[in-house]
């Protein structure tokens, strides 16, 4: 009986743990469940012994498995805050993509998995507009199995164009700044907010900013090669990346160089390049260099004394 009533527990704790990491703040909580998890801790021993009463309250912990002991005393006190509906929709959505990824176990399995992703998004048409002027839908680069991930705005025209995201100058750019870390883009992964390039009727050239329409249309392609890669470290280029991905306008002059969370990842927002290629200041590619610089030691990445000295004056 013991060993029934700890591995519903155990199972139970760890799955809700599981969720909260994954950024999941509402659960789906059936009747039945709720009124068994109100049970006095002996009673709900008892419950677990008796067959007909073990039937629900074993829906527990259905395709929950691999967990540890933790103390009885966790369930002293009454569960709060659990709801028996979903109250966001992107709620629902994290937790479906959350739990098709925790059941991806192999590197093969990983690979299928962003492949079929990028097909979805390959053909999607989700805004008409966008999907009528695209050339090309620009998924993202890189290693699926990289520490470090760089998050963008939007594909520009070369690389809408080309179909890889970071082509252009500003691509060129950030380029030189992976390799000044001392990896390479093959070693990370690189996205964008939105995968096409917002469209601009009547101009021959120029780019715009992604509406939040687009942008919340667009981002579960990006929550979902998140997940599946799981980089120990983002980074967010730019102010409308930032927004993109925690919902902050704030002004990247005032968020930059401060360590952010996204969904437990540490998240660290800086210039976009295009933007150091605009203002040319030592001091502002001084600041950018520092947030990388952060990114490293966080990444426990080692740093040499040139690497510490870039971009400071002689």
């Amino acid at each position: 009986m013991a060993a029934a009533y700890n591995e519903l527990l155990d199972a139970t704790i760890q799955h809700l743990e599981n969720l909260k990491a994954r950024g999941v703040r509402n659960v789906v909580v059936a009747p039945e469940t709720l009124k068994a998890l109100k049970l006095p801790v002996g009673d709900l021993r008892l419950a677990i012994e008796r067959p007909s009463a073990a039937a629900t309250v074993g829906k527990m912990a259905a395709n929950i498995s691999n967990v540890s002991a933790l103390p009885e005393k966790a369930l002293n006190v009454a569960p709060k805050n659990i709801s028996t509906a979903v109250i966001s929709p992107d709620a629902a959505e994290q937790s479906a993509i959350g739990n098709r990824q925790s059941a991806i176990t192999s590197s093969s399995e990983k690979l299928a998995a962003y492949e079929a992703l990028r097909e979805r998004a390959l053909a999607c048409v989700k805004c008409p507009h966008l999907a009528a002027s695209r050339k090309n839908v620009v998924f993202g680069v890189g290693n699926i199995e990289a520490q470090l991930m760089f998050v963008g705005e939007a594909p520009g025209a070369d690389e809408d164009e080309l179909g890889e995201p970071f082509v252009g100058a500003a691509g060129q750019l950030l380029t030189k700044i992976i390799q000044a870390t001392g990896l390479s883009r093959a070693d990370v992964y690189i996205a964008n907010i939105l995968k096409c390039r917002p469209d601009t009727p009547g101009q021959t050239s120029g780019n715009r900013k992604p509406t939040p329409g687009e942008m919340a249309t667009c981002i579960p392609y990006l929550h979902e090669q998140i997940d599946l890669i799981r980089p120990k470290v983002l980074v967010a280029l730019g102010a409308t990346a930032v927004e993109g991905l925690l919902g902050k306008t704030v002004g990247i002059t005032k968020l930059r160089g401060n360590w952010q969370e996204y969904r437990g990842t540490p998240l660290m927002p800086t210039y976009h390049p295009a933007y150091l290629l605009r203002n040319q200041a030592m001091s502002e590619k001084r600041n950018a260099w520092e947030d990388l610089l952060a990114v490293m030691e966080k990444l426990e990445m080692p740093i040499s004394e040139k690497q510490q000295n870039y971009f400071l004056k002689a």
